[in-house]
């Protein structure tokens, strides 16, 4: 019995690391078929299109993981790919700031995190946060070297034109059947079907449901949540990144201050459930997608757990003055007329059943499939390397 392939391999989403992934594949195996489907109209739509443009140095991760290795390598590789592509794009460096005593333990932590990642960081008193940055107010700093900023969307765009693979835009893939002996084929909203000897489902936001169209149990949901900024009227106010201590206890790293490569000063986010995977707003409610966030037994466990913390992201959503006095803790010189809202984004967050928040990338394999179940930030920042990673794990998939 013999099947005909349309490809070597189908990737499923056209964000940054399903073409990282697609460019990662060609360039190690010249020659390799492969296929990226994405179901909007164009690449980065969604995570890699809506996020702060951040280029992150990977100081906040745990040594040995994933997010740590690949963040730490994938930022110098961003930046090289940015200058040799002509991608807007600037290395600035950061400051984590501590506004409170009870801070101050954990941004010494995060020294000595960064000093095991061989990251450039720098210590800092009240005084010297005012030579990096005049308007922040702390306790103390820390300066991280490596942060920089690009623009990802064109990354992503960049990648998709490098990786010579066929681009289909507007292709949602609702159908998988998969053949171990054989391999996988795909079909789209459209009607159309694709075969291909490996699927690499990078979806994003719909990862578990991909997951699921294969026929595996990912092991846990996709719960989203948005992350909702604002715009600072007054730019000068901030030369360049300015970021709170981080609680470890939580994925998200607080309302911070992000200068871009158009020089525009993102604020935020403020991080709050949405009621769709691709809700970017409060009007935005899709009433199956939200019962199946509800039905996962994660969702309600994170509640029980975290609701406290909850509240205060809520409260901030609602209240433009609680979000403005947040920020104040930073930049005390900011009003609340200073802030204009500007678009959300989503993050695609991987929750287990027993409520835990998956806290690293997670990349799982099956039959003839590769998972990426897991890449909120600082996947953008990694994308490089997780790209390489997964096509790593491919390529066995392809001689068998």
């Amino acid at each position: 019995m013999t099947t005909t392939y349309d490809c070597d391999v189908l990737v499923v989403g056209g964000g940054i690391v399903g073409l990282s992934t697609a460019y990662a594949l060609t360039q190690a195996s010249p020659g390799t078929r492969v296929v990226v489907l994405e179901k909007e109209s164009g690449p980065a739509r969604h995570q890699t299109g809506r996020n702060s443009g951040v280029i992150h140095s990977g100081i906040y991760y745990r040594p040995g993981s994933l997010k740590a290795r690949f963040a730490v390598r994938g930022a110098a590789e961003m930046v090289e790919f940015c200058a040799r592509h002509g991608i807007a794009h600037e290395v600035t460096g950061k400051l984590i700031v501590a506004t409170e005593r009870a801070e101050l333990p954990r941004l010494h932590a995060l020294v000595q995190r960064g000093r095991e990642h061989g990251i450039p960081v720098r210590e800092l008193g009240p005084a010297q946060i005012a030579e990096y940055e005049p308007e922040v107010r702390g306790l103390a700093a820390i300066h991280v070297g490596t942060t920089g900023v690009c623009d990802y969307a064109a990354v992503a765009a960049r990648l998709a034109e490098l990786s010579g693979a066929e681009v289909r835009y507007g292709a949602e893939v609702v159908r998988i059947d998969r053949r171990p002996a054989l391999g996988v084929a795909v079909r789209t909203a459209d009607g159309t079907v694709l075969r291909a000897r490996a699927l690499v489902n990078c979806a994003g936001l719909h990862c578990d449901r991909v997951a699921l169209l294969a026929g595996d149990d990912p092991g846990v949901r996709i719960v989203p949540f948005r992350g909702e900024y604002y715009e600072l009227a007054r730019p000068g106010l901030v030369k360049g990144l300015v970021y709170p201590v981080p609680d470890p206890a939580f994925p998200f790293l607080g309302v911070h201050l992000t200068r871009g490569v158009d020089g525009s000063v993102h604020v935020g986010p403020n991080a709050v459930p949405a009621a769709a995977r691709e809700g970017y707003d409060w009007g935005t409610v899709r009433p199956r997608e939200l019962a199946g966030t509800l039905a996962w037994p994660g969702t309600w466990r994170i509640a029980r757990r975290h609701w406290r913390y909850g509240a205060g992201e809520l409260h901030r959503s609602l209240s433009k003055h609680a979000f403005t006095d947040a920020v104040r803790r930073l930049l005390p010189a900011v009003e609340a007329a200073d802030l204009r809202p500007t678009p959300a984004g989503v993050r695609a967050q991987a929750v287990l059943r027993d409520g835990t928040l998956v806290d690293d990338f997670l990349i799982r394999g099956a039959p003839r499939t590769i998972h990426v179940l897991n890449a909120p930030s600082p996947a953008a920042t990694a994308s490089l390397p997780i790209g390489r990673e997964i096509a790593d794990r491919v390529r066995p998939l392809l001689t068998t």
